[in-house]
């Protein structure tokens, strides 16, 4: 009484395909499957470039505050 059998899931599949038509299942398992390479490729594109090779964006430099008050001490 725990698991599925082979007829349940036959009889979920046919629920499905009735619901949401074949058409649109498959426009569903064409954009998985696209998104699933996409996923690929940027790991393959990560793992073919050492660190030592990857450049990093250099930090903003920080500028400093100018005020317009005079200080005395300042010449």
């Amino acid at each position: 009484m725990g698991g599925f059998s082979g007829w349940h899931w036959i009889i979920v599949a046919l629920v499905v395909v009735l619901v949401f038509g074949t058409k649109k299942l498959g426009n569903i398992g064409g954009d998985v499957a696209s998104a699933i390479k996409s996923f690929r490729k940027g790991l393959q594109d990560d793992d073919s470039h050492p660190p030592s090779q990857l450049k990093a964006d250099p930090e903003p430099v920080a500028k400093p505050a100018t005020s317009d008050v005079k200080r005395d001490n300042v010449p």
